[in-house]
């Protein structure tokens, strides 16, 4: 069903609850919010402020995350689980107050404990504030297309095995479409999405990559795609055959109905550019259009780049540039006074007697500049407010322990990182440039990375090891886009700018999410201004204590 143009009501009333679900030809249990796979959406008006009360009748603890809001001053309500909270214990509840601000498109919001977030998940639309329009003609109707995994096996008992035995985990076993994994898999042919359209008409297809480990291709046969937005910020539209997203990212899509009338397959399939396990299939659905003819004997499937296909996939995010327009202005960071340069690595950990399952008979970890995050059992923006010592340590580096050629040799001493829950500390007001710089140890690969708290500018990316001299002379800083999330290349370089004017505890880590589970992960603390407007908010009366989940 098209959603309808309203007004959302501010008030939610979620139940977690396990909720049995037949895919693939197997029943099981999962998690879901009130019953769907995927969970409802959420429908405002920018800059309103909705409340969504979660009562939670599952079997562990839990937390949700609403990705790509910024929630001013207040984190309280942001969700990573022992980041800013910890979680909404079984047989318990929480409110969440969930603060739009600038953002304007397509979110998303999602479980943010362990993996639960594989059937926990759902969309949030956020329309043009009232007595405003799209930059672009209004869209016949829209629809929201979730892209996600399915796992046949305990999503929570793939992950914990993975990490009892130090092994890569499990692939999924299929990719689906707004929960179905579509005519290509087993048991699915009858209950593949179709989307009804009328001829001569333009929709908006709201896309979000919900999906756990893989960046997605995905494309409508015979149909081109017009993107134009990207993380709920508007961008100069792209005419396209396909489109190239990551875990963790939306897109807002035009499709106009021009073709004869009959059926076509959307499809979506793994980009995947390194040498890591991931699930090979195609999730389809079909765009169906309505009117008398003759059911076609086959549906055209569209050609979609092959897995590896990086250069599909640069000449794609190559293309995306802020809208940068008077009614959508830009303000990019030019005066920069904190600058981290900040390696993403998969790693190894030692294990004794050589007793664990990953390379070399060790277990696999994950980093940035060589520290693996370990998630503590108090959260962070607790023990900041409060003042509680032994949770973290403020001394993340801004830069890597060790410089050599990052993206050739492998160096050893950098193969096995320290451990720790280390924060890096912001100034209220001041622009900060990050340099993520892809390296090759172990198994190098494209890295979504995502920021809570903030929407940034990518200014800048390429392969190699970045440049002092060379590299900034290349920055885009124009019409970057801007992101809540963005793809550093394997064995490259991105670079994001931001000012750090939102004070709070805000975690960043990789939205792939065995790399966040491995320690991909860290935390910037952002310290109050001045004044009552720059200074984090209290915290709400009630929050979910500590205690085992």
């Amino acid at each position: 069903m098209f959603l309808q143009l309203c007004s959302a009501t501010r008030y939610y009333d979620w139940v977690l609850k396990e909720t049995n679900f037949t895919r693939l030809c197997s029943t099981k249990s999962i998690l879901t919010v009130n019953g769907g796979f995927p969970g409802p959406t959420i429908q405002v008006h920018k800059g309103e402020t909705i409340y969504v009360n979660v009562r939670n009748q599952g079997l562990y603890g839990v937390t949700i995350h609403w990705h790509g809001v910024k929630q001013p001053r207040n984190p309280w309500s942001d969700g990573p689980e022992n980041i800013t909270q910890c979680p909404i214990q079984a047989g318990s509840n929480f409110t969440y107050e969930v603060v739009f601000s600038s953002e304007e498109g397509t979110l998303w919001w999602h479980a943010h404990s362990d993996w639960t977030r594989a059937t926990v998940h759902g969309a949030m639309v956020v329309l043009p504030a009232a007595g405003t329009t799209y930059p672009f003609a209004t869209p016949y109707a829209q629809q929201t297309i979730i892209l996600a995994s399915w796992f046949k096996a305990d999503v929570m008992e793939v992950i914990n095995s993975a990490l009892a035995t130090g092994a890569d985990p499990n692939t999924s076993d299929a990719f689906t479409i707004n929960g179905q994994p579509g005519d290509l898999y087993s048991c699915s042919k009858a209950s593949t999405y179709r989307l009804l359209v009328d001829y001569g008409k333009t929709y908006m297809l709201r896309i979000i990559n919900a999906i756990m480990n893989e960046e997605q291709f995905f494309a409508i046969a015979n149909h081109n795609l017009t993107v134009v937005t990207q993380d709920a910020s508007y961008i100069k539209p792209i005419t396209t055959p396909y489109i190239m997203i990551t875990p963790g990212q939306t897109m807002d899509v035009l499709v106009t109905t021009n073709q004869p009338r009959s059926h076509y397959y959307m499809a979506s399939t793994a980009y995947n550019d390194g040498d890591v396990p991931y699930h090979n299939g195609t999730t389809t659905a079909i765009l169906q259009y309505r009117g008398n003819y003759s059911t076609p004997s086959t549906t055209p499937l569209p050609n979609l780049p092959i897995h590896n296909d990086t250069t599909a996939a640069d000449n794609f995010t190559a293309r995306v540039k802020s809208l940068a327009s008077k009614a959508h202005p830009i303000s990019v960071p030019t005066n920069i006074t904190t600058r981290i340069y900040m390696t993403v690595s998969i790693n190894e950990r030692i294990c004794a007697n050589a007793s664990c399952a990953g390379p070399n008979n060790n277990a696999i970890a994950a980093s940035l500049n060589n520290i693996s995050f370990e998630t503590p059992s108090i959260d962070v923006l607790q023990a900041y407010y409060r003042g509680i010592n032994g949770v973290f340590q403020g001394n993340f580096p801004s830069n890597p322990p060790l410089f050599y050629n990052f993206t050739g040799e492998v160096v050893n001493s950098t193969k096995y990182p320290t451990f720790g829950t280390k924060v890096k500390f912001l100034k209220y007001g001041e622009g900060v440039e990050i340099i993520f710089q892809g390296t090759n140890l172990v198994a190098p690969e494209n890295h979504p990375m995502h920021l809570h708290g903030f929407s940034f500018y990518l200014v800048g990316t390429g392969y190699g090891n970045f440049n002092k001299t060379t590299s900034p002379k290349t920055y885009n800083l124009v019409d970057p886009p801007e992101a809540n999330t963005i793809g550093v290349p394997k064995n490259g370089w991105a670079t994001i700018r931001f000012v750090a004017d939102n004070p709070g505890v805000w975690f960043m880590h990789c939205h792939l999410e065995r790399h966040a589970s491995w320690g991909m992960d860290t935390v910037f603390i952002v310290r109050n201004g001045n004044t009552k407007e720059s200074k984090l908010r209290p915290p709400p009366a009630h929050m979910p204590p500590c205690s085992k989940s």
